[in-house]
C-alpha cells in the first residue's frame, strides 16, 4: 500500500479543515514546498494535494505552488479541488502533475468525465466523498442523492482506475477511519482505492494495508505528530 501524505492548500499555505468546514481551518505551514520536501525525506514517494480555494471557485489559484512541488521533488503528485473542465485538467497535467482528481464535476458532468478518461486514461482519478452513504459535492457543502456504491460501479464501468474515497464524518476528527467501508469497496470493485479521512494512527495504517488497499492518505495525523510518516510508510509496505 502506498502512503500519500497530504497538503491542503489555501492562499499558498498548507492548512487543514475539520470535517471539510472552511470556518474551522488550521494553518500548519506558510511554506508547502518545505513540507513536501519533509515528506520526501521521510521516504514518501507520493503526495496528495487539494486546492481548497479551487474547490470553491473552480479556478486554479494554487497552481504555481502545486507546479513547484511537482518540479522540485521526485514525488508522484496528484491534485484535486475544483477541476471542472478539460482545460483545467490539461493545465495541471501539462504543468507536470502526474494525476488529477475530479470531484463534483465527475458527479454532475458525465460527458466531461468520459472525455477526460478517454484523453488521459489513468492520469484521471475521481474523489468519492461520502456522507451518510451518499456522494457529497461542492467542497462537501452539499449532499447529492447519488448512492456512493452505485457511483463507484459506474466509475469502474467508465474506465476510471483510481478512486479517492473519503468518509467526511471521519475527516480531520482523529477518531480512526472507516475500515468497514474500505473493506466493502475493495471486495466489490477492481478499482485502485485510496482511503482518505480519519487515518489517525499506525493501527489504522496496518489495518488498511492488511486489506490490500492501493493507498491511504495521511493528513492531520502527520501534522499533529499522531503518526510518524516514516513508520507509516514502512508499515504500509
Amino acid at each position: 500500500m502506498l502512503i500519500f501524505p497530504a497538503i491542503d492548500l489555501f492562499e499558498g499555505k498548507a492548512v487543514r479543515l475539520y470535517k471539510g468546514d472552511y470556518t474551522q481551518m488550521t494553518v500548519y505551514s506558510e511554506n508547502p514546498i518545505e513540507v513536501a520536501r519533509d515528506f520526501e525525506k521521510a521516504g514518501a514517494t507520493c503526495i496528495h494535494m487539494v486546492d481548497l480555494e479551487g474547490a470553491k471557485s473552480g479556478t486554479t489559484p494554487n497552481l504555481e505552488t502545486v507546479k513547484k512541488i511537482a518540479c522540485e521533488t521526485s514525488l508522484f503528485t496528484e491534485v484535486g479541488g475544483g477541476i471542472r473542465n478539460i482545460q483545467t485538467v490539461s493545465k495541471y497535467l501539462d504543468a507536470g502533475i502526474d494525476r488529477v482528481i475530479l470531484g463534483t464535476a465527475a458527479v454532475k458532468d458525465e460527458a466531461f468525465l468520459k472525455s477526460a478518461v478517454e484523453k488521459y486514461g489513468e492520469r484521471i482519478a475521481v474523489g468519492v466523498d461520502i456522507k451518510d452513504g451518499k456522494v457529497a459535492i461542492h467542497g462537501w457543502l452539499e449532499k447529492s442523492e447519488l448512492d456512493a456504491m452505485e457511483f463507484c460501479k459506474k466509475l469502474e464501468n467508465l474506465g476510471v482506475k483510481t478512486v479517492i474515497c473519503t468518509d467526511i464524518s471521519k475527516d480531520g476528527a482523529m477518531q480512526g477511519t472507516n475500515h468497514a467501508l474500505y473493506k466493502e469497496m475493495s471486495e466489490e470493485f477492481s478499482l485502485d482505492i485510496i482511503a482518505s479521512g480519519g487515518v489517525s494512527s499506525i493501527d489504522d495504517v496496518k489495518k488498511l494495508a492488511a486489506q490490500k488497499l492501493y493507498g491511504a492518505i495521511i493528513g492531520k495525523a502527520y501534522y499533529t505528530g499522531a503518526i510518524d510518516l516514516k513508520e507509516a510508510i514502512e508499515e504500509a509496505k
